[in-house]
């Protein structure tokens, strides 16, 4: 299979809160709008999108199976800055900044759909998970 786009959607009860804070806080604007989905493109980058999507449209078939959890990650460049900025705006932060062994500095918030938001910037792993990394791979 040859894959022309990839995206992530983000089921929200509230397809106007999610995403608003995916327009304020992230750099999203809509490339698609309605009442009950919402395609988003990064201001940054075109080549990033998102959507919303209402929960229980009729769109989403009906299964026997349970929806289990997303955390969507954005990888940046500062996200000591991301941090800051979170913090000013009262995101609601789940995991504070940390430096994991494994080669990330990041904080997980949610948004208002629940769905979680992992900011990460990649930092040298720890020398028990460096042989984890293919050699194209590893942070620096």
């Amino acid at each position: 299979m040859k894959s022309t786009s990839y995206y992530p959607v983000v089921i929200a009860a509230d397809v106007a809160a999610t995403t608003e804070f995916y327009r304020q806080h992230l750099g999203f604007s809509p490339a698609f709008e309605s009442d009950w989905y919402v395609h988003l493109q990064s201001t940054e980058d075109p080549a990033i999108n998102l959507a919303v999507l209402e929960a229980g449209h009729p769109s989403i078939p009906k299964t026997d199976l349970p929806m289990t959890g997303l955390i969507l990650n954005f990888e940046v460049e500062d996200v000591d800055a991301i941090y800051r900025r979170a913090l000013q705006d009262e995101w609601p932060i789940l995991k504070p900044i940390c430096n994991e062994d494994f080669g990330q500095r990041h904080f997980i918030a949610r948004d208002p759909s629940g769905t979680l938001i992992d900011v990460i910037s990649p930092i040298p792993p720890s020398a028990d998970f460096v042989a984890q990394y293919s050699a194209d791979a590893l942070p620096r």
